[in-house]
């Protein structure tokens, strides 16, 4: 710890430590209790998120991210019954695996514990907050939350709610600490603190991303580009091409799951492709079309790609096409484009999916399903703090158990070496 750090870490660092002992019917009571104050507190919530949106319009944001600032009935609820899944989840901090007996008597196994100080960085979304929040707190983890300035309104009442909600469980309410409306600038200081922040987690665009990466002094977890394919093989069914297709753009264009490129086997028919486009079309998407896939149905509508399309993350409703040969060009698509989120194929043959699942390299990969599965809820692991693209300490999405990390405890019975 060679850097003096500000007084509220100091708190932070000990409250984490109070927080990491703590017993999980505690931390679960604070967890339902903030998914509680969240709906009862739903109007100051939506008043704080309309100032907070208006200045972004305003400021001329993109649609696609005021989307992600935006807060709704229906999204506070989601946020409230996040909490409740976590509060549902198994506690991992304390539990022993891995146990096994040495010949010398010596019983060794592995502890689950807190990785200590968890600081995120992110943009525009509010659920991030909750999400992280309750993650870190639940995993033991004290947390650091540098929420965009779009949403700083918003984020001050979502953590005043989950502040209220841990002191009413007998929590450290300093186990939390929202960073004031601040600019970049100031996070060189704060990645800096290696010894009193223990991993950092920057959650936006790609230049957010890379600025935390090469100012830190702490661990990192990376995640550049959402740049997730979908590859129709020559046995795909129509229309559950369609419909994976379509969901994976169209549900939720500005996230990192969504779709941005689809691969056609070149086996694949005229009439196949020529329905396939029409529907995504109808549904509203832009189809930017490789030349081949242009020439053949431009007249349907379809936009004709740049070779800056491919590897390219849209956010919108925007999708590049293009014709591969067959699985072997599909993958070879994907290790060129890909940026290890998110790849699935549409396939009817088993040796096919097989073959994909294997060799594709990415955090998640799929058979038959939309790219929007790569999701911590949608995965079973309650909400997520973000996903992984690189590959230590977590691949993928991040729940509770990649918030923790293991030690190794021995028992013995006086044996010396």
């Amino acid at each position: 710890m060679d850097q003096t750090p500000p007084g509220w870490l100091v708190s932070l660092k000990k409250a984490q430590r109070q927080l990491a002992l703590s017993t999980r019917a505690k931390k679960d009571q604070a967890l339902l209790e903030a998914a509680n104050r969240l709906q009862e507190n739903a109007g100051i919530l939506l008043e704080a998120n309309a100032s907070d949106s208006a200045r972004a319009e305003s400021q001329g944001m993109k649609k696609s991210m005021v989307d992600r600032l935006l807060l709704t009935p229906e999204r506070i609820k989601a946020m409230a019954d996040g909490l409740r899944e976590v509060a549902a989840l198994d506690d991992p901090v304390g539990s022993i695996a891995h146990i096994q007996v040495r010949p010398n008597g010596l019983q060794v196994g592995k502890m689950r514990i807190p990785l200590g100080v968890v600081l995120i960085i992110y943009e525009s979304r509010p659920n991030v907050t909750i999400d992280a929040a309750a993650l870190c707190m639940k995993s033991g983890n004290g947390c650091i939350l540098k929420g965009g300035r779009e949403a700083f309104e918003t984020n001050q009442a979502l953590i005043g709610i989950f502040k209220d909600s841990l002191e009413a469980a007998g929590l450290p309410q300093d186990a939390v600490h929202l960073l004031p409306m601040a600019s970049r600038s100031e996070l060189p200081q704060l990645l800096s603190l290696a010894g009193w922040i223990d991993l950092a987690i920057p959650r936006g665009g790609e230049d957010l991303i890379r600025f935390v990466t090469e100012h830190a002094r702490v661990p990192v977890v990376q995640h550049f580009k959402g740049v997730c394919h979908a590859f129709l093989e020559a046995s795909a069914d129509l229309d559950m091409a369609k419909a994976v297709v379509i969901n994976a753009k169209t549900s939720r264009p500005s996230v990192c799951n969504a779709l941005e490129t689809l691969l056609v086997d070149d086996k694949l028919s005229q009439a196949f492709l020529e329905e396939l486009f029409t529907a995504l079309l109808k549904a509203g998407i832009e189809v930017r079309a490789c030349p081949e896939l242009y020439g053949q149905f431009g007249r349907l509508g379809l936009a004709k790609a740049s070779d800056e399309d491919f590897g390219r993350e849209f956010l919108e409703m925007t999708l590049a096409a293009k014709r591969v040969q067959g699985l072997k060009g599909a993958i070879e698509h994907i290790e060129r484009f890909g940026s290890l989120h998110t790849e699935t194929i549409v396939t009817s043959d088993l040796r096919c999916a097989e073959t994909f699942l294997r060799h594709v390299e990415a955090s998640c990969v799929m058979v038959n399903a939309s790219t929007r599965f790569n999701d911590g809820f949608e995965l079973g692991l309650g909400a997520e703090i973000g996903i992984s693209t690189s590959k230590l300490h977590a691949f993928g999405p991040m729940g509770l158990r990649e918030l923790t990390t293991e030690k190794f405890v021995v028992v013995g019975n006086g044996q010396v070496r």
